[in-house]
């Protein structure tokens, strides 16, 4: 089998075994495929080496619904990380990744509120968010959103387009921040920078997993975490689109 070694000698303790972790968490759900591991250490990650295919909107409605099957999949709570992992959880690129709190929280919007106000604390200049944080973790907290989640779903964390690699077994996962979390989270992600045939995926995932009333609504609530991690990665270039998410995440419907 052909291989493909990721390595750092400058990445976090625990990185490599969080990534290994989670790709296997996620492919013991049945779902959507995901890149094979074959070996971790503490600086490297060996994984099965993938060949890029174009997709196709055949493709892109099966990867949907084994998307929606790896969700169906569960997760013991809201925040954890994949099951019997212990380390550390980890968000961004291998190069800078910001290190994410694995903890158990008992409902959704208790646990995004506490997920955006870390993030907010490894942004530059926190002041310029923090009054648009608060809000939207006021209606968190208040459990505006908890009954769109249901029960915590088996998420990838990250599913921007480039986490998604288009191969002749269709749409194949890599590079996740598994966790429980919110299953429309990853759908908010895919939208975030677009991705091929996204329609074709959703028309899938909502085949396997019809989608609550309003989720269309709640994409920017859901893209409010990532947008913070860019601010915090990459600079103020996201700063606009920050602010819009929090302001379209308040006129979000609850349900």
């Amino acid at each position: 089998m052909r291989e493909f070694v990721k390595r750092s000698s400058t990445a976090p303790a625990g990185y490599f075994a969080w990534e290994a972790a989670g790709l296997r968490w996620l492919a013991d759900a049945h779902g959507a495929p995901v890149v094979g591991v074959l070996d971790v250490s503490d600086d490297s990650l060996t994984l099965q080496r993938l060949d890029s295919a174009r997709p196709t909107s055949a493709s892109a409605r099966e990867f949907g619904a084994g998307l929606a099957r790896t969700h169906n999949a569960g997760a013991s709570a809201f925040g954890v990380g994949p099951d019997d992992y212990t380390g550390p959880g980890f968000f961004g690129p291998l190069e800078r990744p910001l290190e994410m709190t694995l903890q158990a929280w008992p409902s959704y919007g208790e646990f995004y509120a506490a997920r955006i106000e870390q993030m907010l604390d490894h942004c530059p200049n926190p002041a310029a968010f923090r009054s648009g944080v608060r809000k939207v973790s006021d209606r968190l907290r208040g459990g505006d959103f908890d009954d769109t989640a249901g029960d915590p779903a088996r998420v990838h964390g990250d599913l921007w387009s480039g986490n998604l690699m288009w191969t002749d077994r269709g749409g194949v996962l890599i590079d996740p921040a598994a966790h429980g979390g919110h299953h429309e989270s990853d759908l908010a992600m895919l939208h975030l920078f677009g991705a091929p045939h996204l329609d074709a995926i959703i028309e899938g995932y909502a085949a396997v997993r019809p989608l609550a009333d309003g989720w269309r609504e709640r994409i920017a609530l859901h893209q409010i975490y990532p947008l913070l991690a860019h601010v915090a990665l990459f600079g103020e270039g996201y700063a606009a689109q920050t602010h819009r998410a929090l302001e379209r995440a308040l006129l979000a419907p609850a349900r």
